[in-house]
């Protein structure tokens, strides 16, 4: 498994207010071998500075990332080992990661975002949108 850099889920899913939740929950054991998420507490209080939207210019490339690419503290970073059939509710806002696998045990998860539409503009430059044939499904 590849590592996945420090970010903030709202960089590629905005919205106005911002309220996005991802739900990530392990299938298997996550620990500090097998490459369990790490974040950083309290980083969901600093907004972000990048945005990766569609290109307003053209098609190619079809998507760029604007804003500050920021630099976080590593020493910030707290390990957050779960059990498998945990649920982990991360804050569009938060910053995390996990570093690449590089053990014998396999580390597979199920993870999606949700976001509350009531009284919410999600952003015509995200990178993902909606479409007649292919919409975002509702959960009520």
């Amino acid at each position: 498994m590849h590592k996945v850099s420090p970010h903030q889920d709202s960089t590629f899913l905005h919205t106005d207010p911002m309220n996005i939740v991802g739900f990530w929950i392990p299938l298997e054991d996550a620990t500090e071998e097998n490459s369990c998420l790490w974040f950083i507490p309290g980083s969901h209080k600093n907004g972000i500075s990048r945005r990766f939207v569609r290109n307003p210019i053209g098609p190619s490339p079809p998507t760029i990332m604007t804003g500050s690419d920021p630099e976080f503290d590593n020493h910030k970073f707290v390990a957050a080992p779960v059990m498998k059939g945990s649920l982990v509710l991360i804050h569009g806002e938060v910053v995390h990661r996990s570093y690449a696998n590089r053990s014998k045990k396999s580390r597979h998860v199920y993870t999606f975002h949700v976001v509350e539409t009531a009284n919410t503009t999600y952003s015509k430059d995200n990178w993902l949108q909606p479409t007649e044939e292919l919409p975002f499904p509702s959960l009520y």
